[in-house]
């Protein structure tokens, strides 16, 4: 386990690890309430490109979701999400 002297003592320090999907979860969200220190701390719990992968599949589920409720298609939907004109 990580650990640091303090003196004569060793101290013991527990660094909690998080998930990609845990990080694209509070990247997203803090984007969205563009929050920039929230969205620096979850960038740097994971590497670049995990970050990347989390967003995308959020971004995955999210139209996935909303297609469901919206019974429409998830190409409808994204379109829809980004301004562009139906397809």
């Amino acid at each position: 386990m990580p650990g640091r002297e303090n003196g004569s003592a060793r101290v013991r320090v527990r660094v909690r690890q998080h998930n990609l999907f845990e990080a694209a979860a509070v990247y997203v969200s803090a984007s969205a309430e563009d929050d920039q220190d929230r969205m620096e701390e979850a960038a740097g719990w994971v590497s670049p490109e995990a970050l990347s992968f989390g967003v995308g599949e959020l971004a995955c589920r999210a139209v996935i979701a909303l297609a469901r409720e919206r019974d429409e298609s998830p190409q409808s939907v994204a379109r829809s999400l980004l301004g562009l004109p139906a397809a």
